[in-house]
């Protein structure tokens, strides 16, 4: 048994370490605060407790001493127990405290340092924290305590320390700490920037003077940094110059498969909300009808593909690959292709257009009955593996050229429940992305046309004609029906700040 204090950096999924991310993946119990980034908790497994402990300003959902209690307490229950906390756990983060209380109860405990907010959120908005002949130290402050009162913090001392001067939790009494930095002689045009939600797509910058800063509204939680660095962020800012920065995305891939989507988004600086219309759930007849055509899968010349999930759950039935020498494999496209890769499996046929028809026009006749390449039986014969809820075009354009054909079902998807948080989320978001029909139907009936964003975004054909048939304003369709296609029309239609249409 063991309790966990991982830093889970500033806001930037990206920025967890790979020990955070290791223990996150083997965690039984996760207890985290309001700044760990939602996308992080989506590490742990799906039956992990997770336990929000978040502070806000002015409202506690657990006090201090409480989290310490329940970090005990979990931890004396066994397994492993992962408290994940925004920052560092040892900069102003009372990470001490849990430790040490851990220790007292004699609770093992290891600390996983994080990304501290005061060096990764000024970094984020063009701030370097020191710059050589200008800013040779840097001083890191909370400004959580009220420097009119009685306070651990020597204000003057700071003042006349030099260097660029962090502070973090200090937006709430900054008036009264930039008028004691000024009162220990520190000049009041002194180049001074906030920087709100550092590292996360809603990050904010105000640039202004020690004098200044106070006149602009500010909200928390924000890094202020002071010195002369801070007049770098205008010319050295990159994170917010991204093409799909301020702009929200919704992706409705299953969770499972949402991450190459979400993370390219994020890449280009879209912050994306994750509205899971599908989770993938094991086949009708919990997969009898496949395992039964893997088992003779002599009787077959071709096996046909048509997804990524197709391919895992078909593989999952066959014992050796090498009784799928004889066969020749189709895939529908290069995402189905690349999964085939993973069992080192290379597809005979992935058509130029990912989908049924463009397969049908390259699928070779079948050979004659009795004849060469006709099949042990004497039939020539396909095996298609594919999701319960399917469109026919496959199966019967196969028939129509003489191929007989078993359509068996691997998989099958199934809606998933949409919150209210996500809900408000997905329509006030600026684009939504449909990977699949099955996405469309699920995500429409679950938030209704006007519950989604204005700007609609299809993965091809198939996935678009599901779209304007719900009643959907299609406003782009990847001509390349992968990823990276559906990822090029959202730029396309994002980047321009101007308009959203």
């Amino acid at each position: 048994m063991t309790v966990y204090l991982v830093g889970a950096g500033p806001g930037d999924p990206g920025l967890l370490t790979v020990r955070g991310r290791e223990l996150l993946q083997r965690a039984d119990v996760v207890v985290h605060d309001r700044l760990s980034a939602a996308e992080l908790l989506d590490l742990a497994p799906d039956h992990v407790e997770r336990i929000d402990v978040g502070k806000a300003p002015g409202h506690h959902r657990r006090t201090q001493d409480e989290i310490n209690a329940l970090l005990v307490e979990r931890g004396r229950a066994g397994g492993t127990v992962v408290r994940l906390k925004g920052g560092d756990p040892f900069v102003f983060a009372r990470g001490g405290e849990e430790a040490a209380a851990l220790a007292e109860a004699g609770v093992p405990f290891e600390v996983v340092p994080g990304i501290t907010s005061a060096v990764a959120v000024p970094a984020y908005a063009g701030i370097p924290v020191t710059l050589r002949y200008s800013s040779t130290s840097f001083t890191v402050v909370t400004g959580h305590e009220d420097p009119g009162k009685a306070t651990e913090v020597d204000w003057d001392a700071v003042a006349r320390v030099g260097g660029t001067i962090v502070c973090l939790m200090a937006v709430a009494h900054w008036p009264a700490i930039a008028a004691r930095l000024i009162a220990a002689g520190l000049d009041p045009a002194t180049p001074a920037a906030a920087v709100q939600w550092g590292t996360r797509p809603e990050q904010r910058t105000t640039a202004a003077t020690l004098a200044t800063l106070a006149d602009h509204p500010l909200d928390s939680p924000s890094v202020i940094v002071v010195g002369e660095v801070a007049a770098q962020a205008g010319r050295l800012a990159w994170f917010d110059r991204r093409p799909l920065f301020g702009r929200t995305v919704v992706v409705t891939r299953a969770r499972a498969q949402s991450s190459s989507l979400a993370s390219r988004l994020r890449e280009l600086g879209a912050a994306v909300v994750e509205a899971p219309a599908i989770e993938i759930g094991d086949a009708g007849d919990a997969g009898a009808a496949l395992r039964a055509a893997v088992a003779h899968i002599r009787r077959y010349d071709w096996l046909v593909l048509t997804s990524p999930n197709g391919v895992e759950r078909t593989f999952a039935m066959v014992p050796d690959t090498r009784v799928l020498g004889h066969l020749r494999v189709a895939a529908i496209g290069p995402g189905t292709a690349e999964a085939l890769a993973r069992y080192r499996v290379v597809a005979d046929l992935v058509p130029d257009r990912f989908v049924a028809e463009s397969l049908l026009e390259r699928f070779p006749p079948a050979p004659p009955p009795l004849g060469p390449g006709a099949g042990e039986r004497g039939v020539a014969r396909v095996l298609i593996a594919r999701a319960a809820v399917a469109r026919d075009v496959l199966p019967a354009g196969l028939r129509a050229t003489g191929w007989e054909v078993d359509v068996v079902e691997a998989y099958r998807t199934r809606p998933v429940p949409v919150d209210e948080a996500t809900r408000a989320a997905v329509r006030a978001a600026d684009a939504v992305t449909f990977t699949s029909s099955s996405t469309v139907t699920n995500l429409v009936d679950a938030v209704g046309v006007d519950g989604l964003p204005p700007l609609v975004c299809c993965i091809g054909p198939v996935t678009a004609a599901t779209a304007r048939a719900a009643g959907l304003r299609v406003a782009a369709e990847a001509p390349v029906h992968t990823i990276d296609g559906l990822v090029g029309v959202v730029l396309e239609v994002l980047a321009d700040r101007g308009s959203l249409a």
